[in-house]
């Protein structure tokens, strides 16, 4: 596996009480583009998200139901991925950061979403957003 080209986020902190909950490198087949070549396929992107999420006072317990379960953020993420077509990776990666700000406890979501086979000689191309709860 290559090393990631994300830089290292300050997502968590303890002074803030602040939980860093992210997903890395989800690849996935989109129908995306707004060009007619690529209307009529799919193409391969990849998705970052980071979410700063407020912890509270209460124990955990060693249950799911009490966090940020990243398989419902990355299952929601293929659900709007495969929910048609986009013309523009900002409109994805708005959506992504709408769904994820729907849970109360997270605070800030990342999000950069990348076309793996859009320009020839590039690795990828794409966008990075980041959206605060107002």
């Amino acid at each position: 596996m290559k090393a990631s080209n994300l830089s290292h986020l300050k997502f968590a902190d303890a002074s803030q009480a602040i939980r860093h909950v992210f997903i890395r490198d989800l690849e996935l087949d989109s129908r995306i583009g707004v060009y007619d070549h690529e209307k009529n396929g799919h193409q391969r992107i990849r998705i970052n998200v980071d979410l700063s999420v407020i912890e509270n006072d209460q124990n955990l317990g060693d249950n799911i139901d009490n966090v940020v379960c990243y398989e419902k953020i990355a299952t929601a993420i293929e659900k709007i991925v495969n929910s048609g077509h986009v013309h523009l990776v900002e409109t994805l990666a708005e959506n992504i950061a709408e769904m994820s700000l729907q849970d109360a406890r997270i605070s800030c979501v990342r999000v950069r979403v990348e076309k793996l086979e859009a320009i020839k000689n590039a690795a990828s191309v794409g966008i990075e957003i980041e959206r605060y709860r107002k």
